[in-house]
């Protein structure tokens, strides 16, 4: 039996000809002229024959004009679906209108009687037409399916949404002869809708589905179907569903729908960048093409996450001479021959360091860059609390390493990539990324220069490295369980595309001594991603994957901020943007930076961590060794 089904399966894959689709609709249509003529006679022959056999070849010729010019019979029956339907309903009332038209001249004109058609017959053909062939394409898609489709591979779903957007989905998966999916019911907090039917099927109360209910009716995954939802009402209802250990997917923004089609290969997966519980931040500013274009851009770090989603971007300007300068040496070769595969000109990929300040100012003497984006950096929070002569060396030293360079070269602009933990610090990687901007600002207050000195300061970035995102990725592979620090500890959350236009724009709109931060909407609980993850797996909280409370990393905070006190921000064009003011720096500041500078290797780490309290008063070290330091 399984022989003769996949012989006939691969024989049934081939499409029919669309004319012999065209052949197969005009003799339903001749046959219910026939019916048509029955009906209008009382169900007798007592009509004359002749008369009607006369007027067959003018129908049929009626008929396949207007299908030609509907284009109906291009078609695939067994994807048949509303628009074809419409398409079909046109084609036959352009038939009907040929009929009543001919009718018309015959009478009034006194052409052949052949032409002369009853005008009841015609809209009972109508009627007729409509029922008949829809009938047919529909019974032909549902004898496919049942044909073709496994049915023991059959999943249930349920459809969240049941307006016009929940409907194109419905269509979209029941016009797949192929899916094995089988629509269940809908959900739909519109208590005008709960208990209705929709196309024959259920709209259930999201609030009264229970496990019961999933267990009991074999539900498998449910897909949100609703255009342009708030993030936050998604966070909620995919929390929802996931505590009921449903798969979610999600149903795309119309606007990506192909040619204005939804299939159902469009419908995804949901994904962690879908719940970070506010709207994408999405910048469209032309000014940015006459930022770029025809300049020199240097970007440091230009191997890590941010770096390399920056230098992505950029390289889809007209720029003089792209510039990459990473330590990593593996990295950057990757990152160069991704550039060559996509055919990305004017490039130069230098290993270099940037706390070298001699290498440094030799590449910048050579090149002559006019916009600097300074993404290299120490970001790691526990290694830093280890290491603070690295932190230092790297975050502070090369920062103003470049900084000078930029300035002694005339650079038009630099950019800081910096982060929320630079903010009221309670870690040795935030106040040395602290004293990185007041480094910056320093050099803009006492230096003469043109260079523009601009600041981004956002939290943490979904995927770079060092992220939970890519650890609890891990984590999950291996089994469990996830480890968080602290159940209410909460942060703020970017995707690395967002990160990089955030940058991007900053350079564009920044006039010098900026900070850019960006609301972020609301922090989000570490634990819940980490069960939200989980469930993005395919695993259930805690039977597959358990959680683990570890406790907080030294120097690691409970909340994390964007503004220092003082720092007064300001709305831009954008409302996602915002700009807020640097606080006013003091000669004594940086000559207590340049102290911290000229410290090496062998100072000891509370030595080294004194300074940079003394420099940073508003750092507080938390759940760390150096908490000493707090009792002044």
């Amino acid at each position: 039996m399984s022989k003769y089904n996949n012989i006939l399966r691969k024989y049934t894959e081939r499409y029919a000809s669309k004319w012999l689709v065209l052949l197969f609709d005009s003799v339903i249509v001749i046959c219910s002229f026939f019916i048509a003529y029955v009906i209008s006679h009382n169900f007798e022959l007592d009509f004359n024959i002749q008369t009607f056999l006369l007027q067959l070849p003018f129908v049929f010729t009626a008929t396949v004009i207007s299908f030609l010019v509907v284009k109906s019979h291009k078609g695939v029956v067994r994807f048949t679906g509303i628009k074809d339907i419409i398409n079909v309903i046109i084609g036959l009332n352009i038939l009907a209108t040929i009929l009543i038209v001919a009718t018309y001249l015959s009478r009034n004109y006194h052409f052949d009687s052949v032409f002369d058609i009853p005008g009841s017959i015609i809209y009972t053909h109508l009627l007729l037409n409509i029922f008949f062939i829809i009938g047919a394409k529909f019974s032909i898609k549902e004898l496919y399916r049942s044909l073709f489709l496994e049915v023991e591979n059959q999943k249930n779903v349920l459809i969240y949404g049941a307006g016009t957007s929940g409907m194109v989905t419905y269509d979209a998966i029941s016009n797949d002869p192929k899916s094995n999916i089988k629509v269940f019911g809908f959900l739909d907090d519109n208590e005008g809708k709960i208990g209705k039917n929709i196309n024959m099927i259920n709209v259930y109360d999201p609030q009264k589905i229970t496990k019961e209910f999933i267990k009991k009716n074999n539900i498998e995954e449910v897909i949100i179907s609703i255009q342009n939802i708030d993030s936050n009402k998604l966070l909620e209802i995919s929390g929802n569903l996931f505590s009921l250990n449903l798969k979610v997917k999600i149903v795309p923004d119309v606007n990506h729908w192909i040619d204005g089609d939804l299939s159902i290969g469009q419908i995804k997966d949901i994904k962690i960048e879908d719940l970070l519980g506010r709207e994408p931040i999405k910048i469209n500013n032309p000014l940015l093409v006459d930022e770029y274009n025809n300049k020199v851009l240097l970007v440091t770090g230009a191997a890590g996450s941010i770096g390399s989603e920056l230098v992505r971007k950029l390289s889809a300007y007209q720029y003089k001479k792209l510039i990459l300068i990473d330590n990593s040496e593996s990295a950057l070769y990757d990152l160069q021959q991704e550039l060559i595969q996509n055919k990305i000109n004017n490039i130069e990929a230098i290993v270099a360091d940037v706390r070298n300040k001699a290498r440094l100012d030799k590449i910048f003497n050579n090149y002559r860059p006019e916009i600097i984006f300074h993404a290299a950096a120490y970001k790691h929070v526990p290694l830093m609390e280890q290491n603070p002569y690295e932190a230092v060396s790297v975050n502070v030293q090369g920062t103003c390493n470049t900084a000078e360079l930029a300035l002694k070269h005339g650079a038009d602009k630099f950019i800081l990539i910096s982060t929320d933990k630079a903010v009221n610090p309670t870690n040795v990687m935030g106040a040395t990324k602290r004293i990185a901007e007041i480094c910056l600002f320093f050099h803009k207050k006492f230096e003469k220069g043109k260079t523009k000195f601009i600041i981004t300061r956002f939290g943490n970035v979904l995927g770079s490295n060092g992220s939970v995102i890519p650890l609890f990725k891990k984590q999950i592979e291996a089994g469990g369980p996830i480890t968080v620090t602290h159940k209410d500890i909460i942060r703020y959350f970017m995707t690395i595309p967002e990160a990089s236009q955030l940058v991007l724009e900053a350079a564009a709109m920044g006039l010098g001594e900026e900070i850019f931060v960006f609301d972020m909407g609301k922090p989000i609980k570490i634990i819940d991603l980490a069960k939200n993850m989980i469930s993005l797996s395919g695993l259930k909280y805690p039977e597959d994957i358990d959680i683990k409370i570890v406790g907080l990393r030294p120097g690691e905070k409970i909340y994390e901020e964007l503004l220092v006190d003082g720092e007064n921000s300001k709305p831009t064009y954008n409302e996602k943007i915002m700009i807020a003011k640097c606080r006013n720096v003091h000669e004594m500041q940086f000559e207590k930076i340049k102290s911290l500078l000229h410290i090496d290797s062998t100072s000891s780490n509370i030595e080294i961590v004194s300074i940079i309290k003394d420099i940073v008063p508003e750092y507080k070290p938390n759940n760390s060794k150096y908490d000493v330091l707090n009792i002044n």
